[in-house]
């Protein structure tokens, strides 16, 4: 039997408010840190600028809502706690990896909680867009940054020879006879491509009605500042060529892009304003809301003993993560550390004599490192061991600060990568293979050229994923295990044809066994 039921419970928000803003307030002083982390990266990032606005923007959307909320009823929902755990869950896991996406979305995704938590599914589903909306408030979109460097290097130099100007490529750098040019992370259009989704997502809240047309206009605000910045990058190396270099260079490159990409930002939301679908009124919102036709979701709201005790539940699992990161870190091996390259790997390989170092990879603050090259005959290959103990967000393996090479190198360029299968240490395992060439300027010669081939150790774990690094790391350290972890590079120069990888393949067969005793040893260091 279904009934229409007018309910009156203003009453109830004022207590359930002040419960809600209590709980809200311990939560983000627990995760303070993650909140300044956040807070921070907006302060520093041009990219993430606008997660200032983020805030603000749902406090108005929830303001907007006043009329519909005042007539729901808070109602806590237990299974609600059941995520609060399991964000939590992932928090800690982000914590113990150092992984500052992680725990900043399951931050936000926390905060998020507390509503169906506290208040329930009537008022989320008021809220569902203001709540959603919150997840730009993190500061996180950039791992998208190499394909769309790759896409933007391609179009350019595809529309270049369109236009009839010869170029010769290699990975993201290419040449045309007016000078070289690259494509690094600023040319990426990252920036464009988040500031675009954000403000077009707003944007068809606010101006649609439909679902199919709010999602139809988030699509196009994906596309278009994707599109648009292949063709701002292809238009600046055009500009500089056609002028001899003497614009569209340096700053003004940049300058250049943004006055584009506003443009069309500009004409992008003329364009959508035309099929804008005007608001429902308030009231006939607020009668759709207030008018309750299913069975089951009449009558008085839930008791204040249900909300104390929710409330109460939700705070102790809010702050079992911090305790659970304390007793880890707490536990952890203080156990100093020390790494020494042999001075012979195999009965065959030793130290090369007076060896300059050639090449010395970008990974950030290990705990301790060896660069060094080793000899059989006439072969050389260089050996670099990056090993990382204690990690925390200044010193941790897996970084987007942990590169091969620098975009803006001044020695070495990265033309070529991929990966491969070999066997090491008598195991099937993938290795990231990669092509390195010595100064801007291309050059065919074989001692200009390095092969490299790198892989992650992780507590006697090998992969070449990013994602399986991090992954490994938080189990071993779940069970106890540390998080005892190195990456592992091997050079040497390219050569003739397959020489440079030949010669990578016999220096693993010869010494896979050593360099895996030798992090071994590393992980078990007395004191």
């Amino acid at each position: 039997m279904t009934t229409a039921v007018q309910i009156n419970p203003q009453r109830q928000w004022q207590g359930a408010g002040v419960v809600f803003g209590l709980l809200l307030v311990w939560t983000v002083a627990w995760y303070f840190e993650t909140a300044s982390a956040i807070v921070g990266i907006w302060w520093r990032s041009e990219t993430f600028t606008h997660g200032f606005l983020v805030v603000p923007i749902v406090l108005w959307m929830v303001w907007r809502k006043r009329a519909v909320l005042s007539h729901l009823q808070p109602r806590p929902l237990a299974w609600g706690l059941l995520l609060l755990a399991l964000v939590g869950l992932g928090w800690l896991l982000g914590e113990l990896v150092a992984v500052n996406s992680l725990t900043q979305l399951a931050f936000v995704a926390m905060l998020v909680l507390l509503v169906p938590t506290l208040l329930g599914m009537e008022v989320t589903r008021a809220l569902l867009f203001p709540l959603g909306f919150m997840f730009f408030a993190v500061p996180i979109g950039e791992f998208v940054m190499p394909t769309l460097m790759q896409w933007t290097a391609d179009f350019t130099v595809m529309a270049l020879r369109l236009s009839g100007v010869p170029v010769y490529r290699e990975g993201l750098q290419f040449v045309i006879p007016s000078g070289s040019w690259s494509v690094i992370e600023a040319c990426s259009g990252v920036r464009y491509l988040i500031a675009s989704l954000t403000v077009g997502t707003l944007f068809a809240y606010l101006n649609y009605q439909s679902t199919k047309r709010r999602v139809m206009f988030i699509i196009v605000s994906i596309i278009v500042p994707v599109i648009a910045n292949w063709l701002r990058a292809y238009m600046i190396v055009m500009l500089g060529h056609l002028s001899g270099n003497k614009l569209a260079t340096g700053v003004d490159h940049i300058i250049y892009g943004w006055i584009f990409f506003g443009i069309v930002i500009m004409l992008m939301f003329m364009i959508g304003a035309r099929w804008s679908e005007p608001e429902p009124s308030v009231s006939a919102a607020g009668i759709d809301s207030v008018t309750v036709h299913r069975s089951g979701l009449t009558g008085p709201g839930a008791s204040p003993l249900r909300l104390l005790g929710v409330a109460a539940l939700a705070a102790l699992i809010v702050a079992l993560p911090l305790a659970g990161r304390w007793m880890l870190e707490h536990n952890a091996d203080s156990t100093p550390l020390t790494l020494v390259a042999p001075a012979q790997l195999s009965a065959t390989w030793h130290t090369a004599p007076d060896q300059a170092r050639v090449f010395q990879p970008a990974f950030q603050n290990p705990s301790a490192e060896i660069n060094t090259h080793y000899t059989a005959g006439e072969q050389d290959v260089g050996l670099y061991l990056g090993y990382y103990r204690h990690q925390n967000y200044d010193r941790k393996l897996v970084s987007s600060d942990n590169v091969l090479v620098k975009s803006k190198d001044p020695l070495w360029a990265q033309v070529r990568s991929g990966t491969q299968s070999i066997l090491f240490d008598s195991m099937p395992t993938y290795m990231r293979t990669a092509e390195l060439r010595r100064s801007a300027v291309p050059d065919q010669s074989g001692s200009e050229r390095l092969v490299v081939w790198q892989v992650y150790w992780v507590n006697g774990t090998l992969t070449a994923s990013d994602m399986l690094a991090k992954a490994y790391g938080a189990l071993y350290r779940l069970i106890g295990r540390g998080d005892d972890s190195a990456v592992v590079i091997l050079y040497t120069d390219k050569g003739q044809e397959n020489e440079g990888a030949q010669r990578l393949q016999a220096f693993v067969q010869a010494n896979a066994n050593s360099i895996i005793r030798l992090l071994q040893a590393t992980q078990h260091t007395q004191p």
